[in-house]
C-alpha cells in the first residue's frame, strides 16, 4: 500500500532532486501535488526546479563527497538524477546502503556516457544501431574516423544538448571536431564516439514509463534538432504499424536491461519499417515537454506516479499538438518575455517560461505548447507564437 507523508515534518516523503533545470522544475511541481517535500541540487543558485522546491543546495553533481553528505544529512526516500554528469559511483555506494536511485544507480551510470548504453545496446542486447568507434587520444580518433568512414558524427561520450558534437564530411573537419568535442564534455576532456551516417526518414523520442504495474508506452514524439539541440517536437509522429511495433519492442527491451522505475526517453531513427536505436536517457526528455498539452498526464506527471509507486492504469491522448524551445542567444541577467497577449491569442496554445536566471551565449529560456486538429497545425500554431514572442535582454 503507497503511503505519502506531510512535506516537512517526521513523516515526510522526499525526493532528491540531482539537477535543477526547466525538466526538473516541471517534475517537482507534479511532486508537489501529492505533498512531496523535496530538495533541490545543482550547480548554480536558483535554478529552475529550485524555485519551486521546499529547499536547495548548489554543488556540483560530480563532487561524490559533497552529494554523499547531503543524502546523508537530508536521507531522501528518492534520489532522482536529473542530469547525465553525477557522481556514478557514489550513487552506486548509497543504492548498497538501501538508498533508493531512480531508476536505479546502474542505470544512471550506463547512460551517463554513451559509451555504456550503446555497448549494451548493440554488443549485449542486439539492438540494431548505427556504426560505430570510441576513442579516448587523438590518434585513436584518426583510427576510428577511417574505420566508420566520412560522413560520420562526433561527440563526446558524456554531453547534452548538442554540445561538442559536430559533423566530419572532409578531412579539414577532423581536427576541429577532435578540439570540440574535448571543449564539451560535461566532465571535461575525455573520450569521444564516432558515429556513421545513418539514412532515415525521420527520428522519434519513444517515452516509456516503468511502473509498478509494468511497462506503458506513449504516443512517438517526432522532433527537429539543430546541431543536436532540440529546436521544436510534435506527437503523435505518423508511422507504419510495424515500426511502431518495433520500436516498442526495442525500447521495452532497453529499459528492462536497464531496470528500476521512471520514464525513459528512447530515441530511435526511422527508415520505413526498420528502427534503429540511438541514444536513451533515463528521466523526462527535452521533446517530451510536448505531453503538457496532449495527454492528461504528461511525461512528468508519468516520472512522479511511478517514482512514488502509484499505479498507471492508463494514459489518455487527448489530441494532437507541438512544442517549440525558445532558445535566446545573447548575455543578461534580466530578461524579459514581451507580446505575450499576441503569443497567448490562438485556442489551445500555452507557454512555460522556465525561470533561468541569466542567460550568457546561447540557452533555452522557454517553450510554446499548442494543440490542433493535427500536427500540422499545431506546429503552424507554435509558429506564429514564436512570431509574436518578443524577447528584452
Amino acid at each position: 500500500m503507497a503511503t505519502i507523508g506531510t512535506p516537512k515534518s517526521a513523516t515526510a516523503t522526499k525526493v532528491l532532486l540531482c539537477g535543477s533545470g526547466e525538466l526538473g522544475k516541471e517534475f517537482v511541481i507534479e511532486l508537489q501535488r501529492y505533498g512531496v517535500e523535496v530538495i533541490a541540487l545543482d550547480k548554480y543558485p536558483d535554478a529552475p526546479a529550485m524555485q519551486v522546491a521546499h529547499r536547495s543546495y548548489v554543488v556540483s553533481m560530480l563532487d561524490g563527497d559533497a552529494l554523499q553528505a547531503i543524502v546523508e544529512k537530508e536521507q531522501p526516500d528518492y534520489i532522482v538524477p536529473e542530469v547525465e554528469a553525477i557522481a556514478t559511483h557514489t550513487l552506486m555506494e548509497l543504492e548498497n546502503k538501501g538508498f533508493t536511485v531512480i531508476p536505479t544507480a546502474r542505470a544512471t551510470w550506463l547512460t551517463m556516457n554513451r559509451e555504456g548504453i550503446r555497448r549494451l545496446a548493440a554488443e549485449e542486447l542486439g539492438i540494431p544501431t548505427s556504426p560505430y568507434c570510441f576513442a579516448a587520444t587523438e590518434p585513436e580518433f584518426l583510427e576510428a574516423i577511417k574505420r566508420v568512414g566520412m560522413p560520420c558524427v562526433v561527440k563526446p561520450i558524456m554531453s547534452s544538448s548538442g554540445h561538442g558534437q559536430s559533423v566530419v564530411r572532409s578531412e579539414k573537419d577532423i581536427e576541429p571536431a577532435w578540439h570540440y568535442a574535448q571543449e564539451g564534455g560535461r566532465a571535461g576532456a575525455g573520450k569521444v564516439i564516432v558515429e556513421g551516417f545513418v539514412d532515415f526518414d525521420y527520428e522519434i523520442t519513444l517515452l516509456t514509463v516503468r511502473h509498478i504495474g509494468g511497462t506503458s508506452f506513449l504516443e512517438p514524439v517526432g522532433h527537429v534538432q539543430k546541431d543536436g539541440d532540440y529546436q521544436e517536437s510534435w506527437q503523435p509522429q505518423a508511422m507504419s504499424a510495424t515500426a511502431k511495433a518495433k520500436s516498442q519492442e526495442i525500447a521495452g527491451k532497453i529499459t528492462e536491461a536497464l531496470g528500476g522505475r521512471g520514464i525513459f526517453g528512447v530515441e530511435l531513427f526511422i527508415k520505413g519499417d526498420d528502427v534503429i536505436f540511438s541514444e536513451v536517457s533515463p528521466r523526462p526528455h527535452d521533446t517530451g515537454m510536448v505531453t503538457m498539452i496532449t495527454q492528461d498526464l504528461s511525461q512528468f506527471a508519468l516520472h512522479a506516479r511511478a517514482v512514488l509507486g502509484l499505479p498507471i492504469p492508463n494514459i489518455a491522448f487527448h489530441a494532437p499538438g507541438a512544442s517549440r524551445a525558445v532558445v535566446v542567444d545573447g548575455n543578461s541577467n534580466q530578461l524579459s518575455f514581451g507580446n505575450l497577449d499576441k503569443v497567448l491569442a490562438q485556442p489551445d496554445t500555452q507557454m512555460r517560461i522556465f525561470g533561468k536566471p541569466e542567460v550568457h551565449g546561447h540557452r533555452r529560456m522557454a517553450v510554446l505548447l499548442a494543440r490542433g486538429t493535427d500536427v500540422e497545425e499545431a506546429r503552424r500554431k507554435t509558429g506564429v507564437m514564436k512570431d509574436q514572442l518578443e524577447i528584452k535582454l
